[in-house]
């Protein structure tokens, strides 16, 4: 028996995508409040990898610089504000909507490096952001009649966008560390922020931190381990075997996965102007994806 080592990145590049597919379906599942299931599902996620990290990089932690430092600071605070948001927001929309929107984060990641970092936005990226802002507003019109709650379901969809935007801020702080500091150090650090941050949010909030069931336990360590540690590290490791435009269209099947299992597992069936906005806003989106990421690694350590 033979085994295709090729075809083996690609394999595995499909189960990651399929693992964080499931992260809309656990949060659903999950009666505990938003932001509570955020916060074990980080929490989770870093004593899984802080372990690792120490054990193979330990000299990585101590050569951090001040400014890599408080870039990790600056991404771990946007991470959780991304978690939060979406979070949330699959409390108020659509399955479709929700994960479709908030996987719209190179559209931001785009416009942030063209803000703040002097890159050259080309046609082909203005294309892509015009078609995803097309569909965006299709798929929110669509999700909003279909509710019949007009104002909860635009605040769904909004947090799904804030959601897209912080975690679009958290790949661009970080987009230069990595380039300096070993993937579990960086994510150890910032998803220890994340926690903190959290921490305190669900604090202001006043929900409590524990005297949930077991079933909620289940849920928060299946969102660590599913999403959180199949869907990041196995996305990673496919990045040393594959191209990184393969890799970060392939994500664009998240939205298409989830809302296949919101539909068997939550019976929930979008309309046919979800279904065509969300088409519209992948397309939008292998647009400017297609062209920013193919000369450039993709970092997939969200959702």
């Amino acid at each position: 028996m033979t085994v295709d080592f090729e075809a083996t990145p690609t394999l595995a590049l499909a189960v990651a995508v399929v693992a964080t597919s499931t992260s809309a379906i656990l949060v659903r599942w999950s009666d505990a409040p938003s932001s509570v299931a955020a916060l074990y599902r980080v929490l989770f996620t870093t004593v899984l990898v802080a372990p690792l990290a120490v054990t193979r990089h330990r000299g990585a932690f101590a050569a951090l610089s001040r400014r890599d430092l408080a870039g990790a600071v600056l991404a771990g605070v946007a991470l959780a504000v991304h978690f939060a948001a979406w979070f949330a927001s699959l409390e108020r929309t659509t399955v479709a909507a929700s994960v479709t929107l908030v996987q719209s984060q190179p559209i931001f990641v785009a416009l942030g490096a063209g803000l703040f970092l002097g890159e050259r936005i080309g046609r082909g990226t203005v294309a892509g952001i015009a078609v995803t802002i097309v569909g965006a507003t299709a798929m929110s019109l669509g999700s909003v009649g279909r509710s019949g709650l007009a104002d909860v379901t635009l605040r769904g969809n909004a947090l799904a966008v804030l959601g897209a935007i912080t975690v679009a801020g958290y790949v661009l702080a970080g987009r230069s560390i990595r380039q300096r500091v070993p993937v579990l150090p960086y994510v150890t650090v910032v998803y220890g922020v994340c926690v903190v941050t959290l921490f305190l949010l669900v604090g202001v909030q006043g929900h409590s931190y524990v005297g949930y069931s077991l079933r909620e336990w289940l849920l928060f360590l299946g969102l660590a381990v599913g999403p959180g540690i199949v869907g990041h590290t196995v996305s990673n490791w496919a990045l040393e075997h594959l191209e990184s435009v393969v890799v970060s269209v392939a994500w664009l099947g998240e939205p298409v996965g989830a809302t296949l299992l919101a539909l068997v597992l939550l019976s929930e069936v979008p309309d046919a102007i979800t279904v065509i906005g969300g088409v519209v806003v992948i397309v939008g989106i292998a647009v400017t994806t297609l062209e920013r990421e193919s000369s450039r690694g993709v970092d997939v350590s969200r959702s």
